[in-house]
């Protein structure tokens, strides 16, 4: 590890806490990872420590310009311990998935040579300098919307990039795995499938990128946010507690889900609504259902994610093929993909007009994400919401406040680097929070 000075060839060993200016370099990269939503789930490890599945998945990568994480690490002699902070509060670096990434990316960093800051760190050095790592997510951390996965995937790029690693997305999400399972497959935009693999050591277990976010762009996404709350049942307790009771689960691995993830495959490819939908809408209802055989079971979704369900099967029943797919992780929000704008523009009305805000609520902060729909639905305060016809699948109940708000959003591009020191989250002089 060498500090050459921005206009001086010579250079000296530095020790890793800092006595004099040469020391005080900070060198920082700042990564935009998107989060991602499972159409064929994931449930249940056969290894825990691994984080290896007991099925492969498939999902949708949101666009980063609504839900997404940005994290800063930065490497300096004069840090003195890994340090983290989430969402501007430090948090504990002592867990073992946290240290799993660390290791891992650690073991695989290179040479580094900045020019323009005249700082040489060779691959011995990385194992003696400690690293800042700054998280925020642009939506609820532990409510059921993969921020997990955006996190880790995030921590795992940022890194990557930092320490200067070789290794392609599809191993750098092999690493992020160890950190949340399904956070390998935000490494990739579009349609990404993660590999269960079959390797005891998870050299295998990793995701594969199906189609880019291009491939089916007329596609529109709409959250219901029924609760930002941290969800009860941590997905890590529910799933070990599936695994150990659930026949259901063990059927679903071996049988169901192989079949689903070929003919998942296929309707991404030839972008077959129909067969996507059912697919979407089955495997979420199996997922739960699973939860349910749990011992003792586990309840993510509540009575507003029933009602959504009733509302979009009720319609596409009414419409004679499905133009609304729904999905539910490990919570009660609601992500209903909508088969193109027009569809989707339908769909917000039919919400809004069953699930309207408190009499006190700002539109603004209600509909959140690609407001141009709201534009689309005719809605441009929040007396239009009054004024709604009622969706015929209802018989016109209103459940006011039932839902915190709504994002809409589409699929998007995968990880990218920021290069507007404005974003940064760590100071890039001491290498600590803004």
């Amino acid at each position: 590890m060498r500090y050459e000075g921005p206009s001086s060839s010579l250079s000296r060993k530095i020790n890793p806490w800092p006595v004099d200016e040469s020391q005080k370099w900070v060198l920082m990269v700042t990564a935009q990872t998107p989060t991602n939503i499972a159409v064929i789930k994931y449930w249940g490890k056969r290894d825990e420590k691994l984080i290896l599945p007991v099925n492969d998945s498939i999902s949708v990568t949101l666009d980063p310009e609504h839900l997404c994480t940005t994290t800063t690490v930065s490497v300096s002699p004069a840090f003195t311990q890994d340090r983290m902070w989430l969402n501007g509060e430090e948090i504990s670096l002592s867990g073992g998935r946290f240290q799993s990434c660390l290791r891992e990316i650690r073991s695989r960093a290179c040479d580094v040579h900045d020019k323009e800051k005249g700082i040489k760190i060779t691959k011995k050095d990385w194992d003696k300098l400690h690293v800042h790592i700054a998280s925020y997510n642009n939506f609820p951390t532990a409510a059921g919307l993969a921020s997990s996965a955006a996190g880790f995937a995030c921590l795992v790029f940022a890194l990557g990039k930092l320490m200067n690693v070789n290794e392609d997305q599809s191993q750098l999400s092999a690493i992020a795995r160890q950190g949340s399972g399904s956070a390998c497959r935000s490494l990739y935009g579009g349609f990404v499938k993660w590999i269960m693999g079959k390797d005891e050591k998870g050299t295998d277990s990793l995701a594969v990128q199906l189609a880019d976010e291009k491939h089916w762009d007329e596609l529109v996404i709409i959250i219901a946010v029924v609760s930002s709350r941290q969800k009860e049942t941590s997905s890590t307790t529910g799933m070990r507690d599936t695994v150990e009771t659930s026949l259901l689960l063990q059927h679903r691995a071996k049988e169901v889900v192989p079949k689903r993830i070929l003919k998942m495959e296929e309707a991404i490819r030839n972008r077959d609504f129909a067969s996507f939908a059912q697919l979407t809408c089955t495997d979420s209802n199996q997922f739960h259902a699973v939860c349910l055989d749990t011992c003792p079971p586990i309840f993510y979704m509540n009575d507003t994610s029933h009602r959504i369900i009733s509302l979009v099967e009720k319609w596409n029943r009414s419409e004679g093929t499905p133009q609304v797919a729904y999905t539910f992780d490990a919570g009660p929000n609601a992500v209903m993909i909508a088969r193109d704008r027009k569809t989707a523009t339908l769909l917000l009305q039919k919400l809004l007009y069953t699930f309207p805000p408190n009499s006190d609520a700002d539109l603004n902060s209600f509909v959140l994400g690609d407001k141009s729909i709201l534009k689309d639905a005719g809605i441009n305060a929040l007396e239009d919401i009054e004024a709604l016809p009622p969706p015929s699948e209802i018989k016109g109940q209103k459940y006011r406040g039932d839902v915190s708000y709504f994002i809409c959003t589409r699929p998007g591009r995968g990880p990218v680097l920021l290069s507007d020191e404005t974003q940064f989250l760590l100071n890039p002089e001491t290498g600590l929070p803004k």
